[in-house]
């Protein structure tokens, strides 16, 4: 079982970064999800695959699984390039804009 260490992302509603900072450790799933005939619930039978471990950092992280004997990988994340325009928003409103305007 090889657990995975990684930073998540942030989510595709939201701009800013915010829970982005923390690492998180989580096992993959051993055994694949049955479905319930009379109920029609997914279920499993694997209770590893519920476990999230936050930490502050990859170090604590790896500490951790290191102290556990858990086999690790670590997936480094995809940093964001800024976005920066060199007049900001105010730039969309300026008296002296050269374009026309749209809105």
């Amino acid at each position: 079982m090889r657990a995975r260490i990684y930073q998540p992302a942030r989510n595709a509603m939201q701009s800013g970064s915010a829970r982005t900072h923390h690492w998180v450790l989580e096992f993959p799933p051993q055994s694949p999800r049955d479905v319930d005939p009379l109920m029609g619930w997914t279920s499993s039978d694997d209770t590893q695959s519920q476990v999230r471990l936050s930490f502050e950092s990859k170090e604590a992280a790896l500490d951790y699984a290191r102290e556990h004997g858990i086999d690790a990988v670590v997936q480094e994340p995809k940093k964001r390039r800024p976005n920066i325009r060199p007049g900001g928003y105010g730039d969309n409103f300026a008296t002296n804009r050269r374009g026309a305007w749209t809105h």
